[in-house]
């Protein structure tokens, strides 16, 4: 078992956005759904082999931008695709690679290669590749290698 878990406290929508989360990511799955009488207390899901615990808590809770969840992308196929589905249905796009999804849930779905172009031993072309990336708001990978090849 892992040591330590997310756990996600939604108004009413736990189980709901646990099985969208589900559906986005390989190797991922509902593991149990806890409900009290017929309504629905909280879900435990596996995110890409990762636990994360869900709960209905009501009306006083919601999510702030102070946390989010990375989401480390190999392709831009995956970056686009994430980010379409996660702001369908009233998610909502923010700068460099955030976004929120319909539930209110901050996320960040993040190339792999931006950390690679941003850690470059050449401070100017570090400095490029940032200034390219403050610009976006979903993360385009080839506009990163343009601003880093640049001369």
């Amino acid at each position: 078992m892992q040591k330590i878990t997310t756990f996600l406290t939604y108004d009413n929508q736990a189980e709901a956005a646990a099985n969208f989360y589900v559906s986005l990511f390989k190797n991922s799955k509902i593991e149990s759904v806890m409900h009290a009488g017929d309504a629905v207390m909280g879900v435990s899901f596996q995110l890409a082999g990762q636990h994360f615990n869900a709960l209905n808590g009501g009306p006083s809770f919601s999510f702030a931008e102070g946390i989010s969840l990375y989401v480390n992308c190999e392709t831009q196929a995956e970056v686009d695709e994430l980010w379409e589905k996660f702001t369908a249905d009233g998610g909502e796009e923010s700068r460099c690679g955030w976004l929120k999804d319909k539930f209110g849930v901050s996320w960040q779905i993040i190339p792999s290669v931006l950390g690679e172009l941003m850690g470059d031993k050449d401070p100017e072309k570090a400095q490029r590749v940032v200034q390219a990336m403050l610009k976006m708001n979903k993360i385009i990978i080839a506009d990163l290698k343009k601003a880093y090849d640049q001369k």
